[in-house]
């Protein structure tokens, strides 16, 4: 449950859930958020401008000439108990990925910090099933875990200047995918050709918070021949 709620500035408030980095808090955290999105689609609320949900926290900003921030503290409260009755499963997402060394080209550098074998460490990112707990650094960027503890590796000391669009990465606890080029410093395990963010679209990011994602591994030839609309006209 919310364990404090509090403003953030003139026009915003803070729903805390708690400092961890669990699924089940942020199971909470997206409850919230998609009860507030419907309340909002419904007309029940107004003066909502944006609701951001991260791990933990789901910031709120309102515009002030239409309300304030004791209503919307007050409306938050009056349906904090109605969003553990309202959380629906997100998407279940399989993601093609291409581990070819030409686009793996962190793998040496992972299986040298863990000690385990490249395929090893290739079989265990495969069989996870990973959480998207937000979006956030860059449009459609999916922060998802939990990575298995085996997998665990830092970031590099030093990041590098471009890491290209698609790069499946990893990192401390956490798996990625980079939907533009971009500088960064996690490892990177691989390449999926699949778009995460498109600005023409009505929903621009293809992932949500709360979504799952395994990924399913693809050869190069098959990376380089990938067509995006045959993939979401096969999306259930």
């Amino acid at each position: 449950m919310i364990k404090q709620i509090t403003c953030y500035g003139d026009s915003g408030v803070i729903c805390d859930f708690g400092d961890e980095v669990k699924k089940e808090i942020n199971i909470k955290v997206i409850a919230l958020f998609k009860t507030l999105q419907q309340k909002i689609i419904n007309q029940e609320i107004k003066g909502i401008k944006n609701c951001i949900p991260s791990y933990n926290k789901l910031i709120i900003f309102f515009d002030l000439t239409n309300t304030t921030s004791k209503k919307i503290i007050s409306f938050v409260e009056s349906i904090a108990k109605e969003q553990t009755n309202s959380f629906s499963e997100g998407k279940q997402w399989k993601i093609p990925v291409c581990y070819d060394k030409e686009f793996g080209i962190d793998q040496q550098r992972v299986a040298d910090y863990t000690k385990l074998s490249i395929d090893t460490i290739l079989e265990k990112h495969l069989n996870t099933i990973f959480y998207i707990y937000m979006l956030g650094f860059a449009p459609g960027f999916p922060y998802m875990g939990d990575l298995e503890n085996q997998l665990y590796c830092p970031r590099l000391k030093t990041p590098r200047v471009k890491i290209n669009r698609g790069s499946v990465i990893i990192a401390e606890n956490f798996c990625a995918i980079y939907p533009y080029d971009s500088p960064g410093g996690w490892n990177i395990l691989g390449n999926t050709p699949i778009e995460l963010f498109n600005q023409d679209s009505s929903n621009p990011s293809l992932f949500s918070p709360g979504d799952t994602v395994k990924f399913y591994q693809i050869s190069k030839d098959e990376h380089q021949k990938f067509n995006m609309k045959d993939f979401l006209n096969n999306v259930s």
